[in-house]
């Protein structure tokens, strides 16, 4: 199985002023489409080839002798994730089951907001944020470099990319900028809603 990379599914300055056509064009264009070209070189002619894209990532997880193949293949899964995560007039007050479930599971939308905001805020170095569903419940949780939820038994339904690809062109080293801009204009709670029924 050959990988593709892709179509956003917006334009590329759909979101502008919060994610700068320029950034997506390095984002989308330049490292998503090279995690894909690099795991497609690296499965060529392994018994993964023939593999899904989430069966790589849970074959090849916690397997040093792989963690090329896992690294890329994780990058793939997150940013096609990525991009269905946000939308251009999007954030706000989520609707729907997740309000329900955001209210149950954290008190109110504020809290929940708080905790995502310091979650981003505290990732050190590269990596991600994710609200997950783990055990019926939902959580925020953070994953180093390349690593993502679905290798460990976690369904995500959100998230945020902060590695700094993801912003530097748009806020430098003002994560929390970004970090504010995704939440008031940019989450996509449709996605949310969506992948929370599966």
């Amino acid at each position: 199985m050959t990988f593709m990379l892709p179509k956003l599914p917006f334009g590329k300055d759909a979101l502008e002023p919060h994610i700068s056509a320029k950034t997506l064009d390095f984002h989308h264009g330049k490292h998503h489409s090279a995690y894909i070209t690099n795991l497609n070189k690296l499965i060529e002619g392994t018994a993964l080839a023939s593999e899904l894209l989430e069966e790589i990532i849970k074959k090849t997880v916690n397997d040093v002798t792989q963690a090329g193949i896992f690294n890329n293949a994780a990058q793939t899964w997150n940013h096609d994730f990525y991009w269905n995560s946000i939308k251009p007039n999007g954030g706000g007050m989520p609707t729907g089951n997740i309000a329900q479930k955001i209210n149950a599971n954290f008190g109110n939308y504020n809290n929940f907001i708080e905790n995502l905001k310091n979650t981003g805020l505290t990732q050190f170095g590269s990596g991600w944020i994710w609200l997950v569903l783990k055990n019926g419940k939902l959580e925020i949780v953070k994953t180093s470099n390349a690593d993502t939820p679905i290798a460990h038994e976690m369904k995500p339904l959100l998230t945020i990319d902060v590695w700094e690809h993801a912003y530097y062109l748009d806020y430098q080293n003002r994560r929390s900028d970004y970090l504010d801009a995704f939440i008031k204009y940019l989450i996509n709670w449709d996605f949310v809603n969506s992948f929370l029924g599966h």
